[in-house]
Parts: C-alpha cells; sequence; structure tokens
C-alpha cells in the first residue's frame, strides 16, 4: 500500500487524529504542524503518521498515528512508523521520540515492537486541564500519566 506525503486539508484528516487523541483541544493544537503521510486504499486515506521537529536539533516527534480500526493489525501501523522513521533520516534526523498513555497497553507493546525505548514518565498528562475528560479509561485503567519513548535514528 502506498505511502505519500498528504499536502491536503488538514482538517479532513480530524476523524483520523480523533482516533489517536480523545482531545479535541489537543488536536487543535498540533494538526496543522509538522508533516503528514498518509497510507492510501483505492484512493480513500486508511491511515496517518505525523512527524513535527521538536527545536532540540535532529529529533522530531511521531505526534499522531492512526490507522482506521477496519484495517488494524495489517501491519499499516508498522509501515507507516518506517515511512516516518525514513523521513526523519531523510531530514538529517538523529532521534524519534513519541508519546503514549500509561494505561495504553497496546501501544507500549507496539512501539517497543518497532524500537523505541522508554525513556520518561510525564505524571499526569491527561486530564481536564489538557482537553481530556475526567474518569477516561483506557483498557480499564484510569488514564493519567503519559510514557515517552525515544528511538535512535541510526539504528534498525
Amino acid at each position: 500500500m502506498p505511502i505519500e506525503r498528504y499536502d491536503g486539508n488538514r482538517e479532513a484528516l480530524r476523524p483520523l487524529f480523533a482516533l489517536a487523541d480523545d482531545s479535541p483541544m489537543q488536536i487543535s493544537g498540533y494538526i496543522g504542524r509538522g508533516e503528514v503521510m498518509v497510507a492510501r486504499e483505492g484512493g480513500r486515506i486508511v491511515g496517518h503518521v505525523q512527524i513535527i521537529e521538536t527545536g532540540e536539533g535532529g529529533v522530531f516527534e511521531l505526534k499522531s498515528l492512526a490507522v482506521r480500526p477496519a484495517r488494524q493489525s495489517e501491519g499499516l501501523g508498522r509501515a507507516l512508523v518506517t515511512a516516518a522513521i525514513t523521513r526523519c533520516r531523510e531530514r538529517n534526523g538523529r532521534r524519534l521520540i513519541v508519546s503514549t498513555a500509561t494505561a495504553d497497553i497496546g501501544n507500549l507493546r507496539f512501539y517497543q515492537r518497532q524500537g523505541f525505548r522508554m525513556c520518561r514518565i510525564v505524571q499526569d498528562a491527561f486530564g481536564p486541564s489538557t482537553g481530556y475528560p475526567e474518569g477516561l479509561l483506557v483498557n480499564g485503567i484510569p488514564l493519567r500519566d503519559q510514557v515517552v519513548f525515544e528511538r535512535d535514528l541510526g539504528a534498525d
């Protein structure tokens, strides 16, 4: 499945971004930033990945990644991450970071399988003050803390 740079209206991708982030406030803050690549099937976008520069030389953030539910577990997420890594390397990236909820067991497994390593925990990253509903559960676990992963882009 081809993965290509997306130069269209980012708001058209908001439903995909909402699959990856429960906070419309947070999405509004970053949806227009960085570079987005999409996977298409028959002209329909079935997944996306967004990378942004962090301001720290050579460090990029994988800010958003989602695949439509009907197409999950087919390797599209992995292919999108691989495309993001390739693009960061083309832009002289040294490191790629990504953050997810400590409660999201599936994401913890996924990113480690893609070669990312945990580097820090951000306590109380998710809550009303950051645009997330009170009492939100992920896998039956209260959504509170965030784990930050990193991957050295010199390693495969």
